[in-house]
């Protein structure tokens, strides 16, 4: 995938999650803020405190999660039509919302 095209479907998919947590944002339990800056998502929670951080990761054609002192690393999946956890199968706005769950679970 040539480096544009990849910068339009990130672009794209992060934009899409923003619009999923914000959504979330206003349930009356959500426990976080999302904050982009710079095409960077950032996910904080205040109980148990902590951060996620979302972000397109150019050189390498994918989208960066470092979550749950994790990093998830996601490919564009073609058949998806969305960037995947190749490990899990997972789609992106889907695998954060686990991921949510987790953190909040402790």
């Amino acid at each position: 995938m040539e480096e544009q095209e990849f910068r339009r479907r990130a672009e794209k998919a992060i934009e899409e999650l923003k619009q999923h947590l914000i959504a979330r944002e206003e349930e009356v339990d959500a426990g976080f803020e999302v904050e982009e800056q710079s095409g960077v998502l950032n996910v904080s929670f205040d109980d148990p405190a902590g951060k996620f951080v979302i972000t397109p990761n150019a050189p390498v054609r994918q989208i960066w999660i470092s979550a749950l002192a994790t990093s998830f690393k996601l490919d564009w999946n073609a058949a998806a039509e969305n960037f995947v956890l190749s490990r899990t199968g997972e789609a992106m706005i889907p695998l954060v919302d686990r991921l949510i769950e987790e953190h909040k679970e402790g």
